[in-house]
């Protein structure tokens, strides 16, 4: 498990028991554990300073009856998380959990998906905007962006208060974008 964050053992056994008695499989993902359904992610345990928590990644899709599911951000469109602080918790919530991962699995036996906002549907900052009009060359190498990519870029700019660190930072990102990487590449 990461090493930024509490010692959440106790509590990823009572939340790894739970989700492997409804027959998903397990594999390590992204340094946690990944529960799927047929090659799909289904479930993702992680730990973080002040919790640990049990993401469902279609969880936007669920019908939320208990109003557990949380969406860690605003940016977040599919992902919702059940969070913890104790495996006191945990026992609790069995059954509700077990319901909950069993609708997800079912979720993903459907094949529905969840409608996810395309790149367009996002504010591009001003600064940004003045950029990719004033410069063809750098249009074209952000359009060639990957959507996420592009989504990250557009957050990271917009996220600034202040108009001059906005256009700060799109400078300093752009020989970034030119060469086709992204935010975090």
């Amino acid at each position: 498990m990461k090493s930024k964050t509490k010692n959440w053992q106790e509590e990823f056994k009572a939340l790894r028991s739970i989700v492997l008695s409804c027959h998903l499989t397990e594999e390590l993902k992204w340094g946690w554990p990944c529960f799927l359904f047929e090659g799909r992610n289904v479930v993702l345990m992680h730990g973080f300073k002040e919790y640990c928590a049990l993401l469902f990644f279609k969880g936007a899709l669920l019908k939320d009856t208990k109003g557990i599911l949380i969406q860690q951000t605003p940016n977040v469109q599919s992902a919702r998380q059940i969070r913890f602080t104790s495996a006191a918790e945990i026992v609790k919530l069995k059954g509700v959990l077990k319901a909950y991962i069993k609708q997800a699995i079912e979720v993903e036996k459907s094949g529905l998906k969840v409608v996810l906002k395309k790149t367009e549907d996002y504010k591009v900052p001003l600064e940004l905007q003045n950029k990719l009009d004033k410069n063809p060359a750098f249009k074209t190498a952000f359009n060639v962006l990957t959507p996420g990519r592009q989504r990250a870029y557009i957050f990271y700019f917009s996220s600034a208060k202040q108009s001059s660190t906005r256009e700060a930072r799109v400078e300093k990102y752009m020989p970034q974008i030119f060469k086709g990487k992204g935010l975090d590449d």
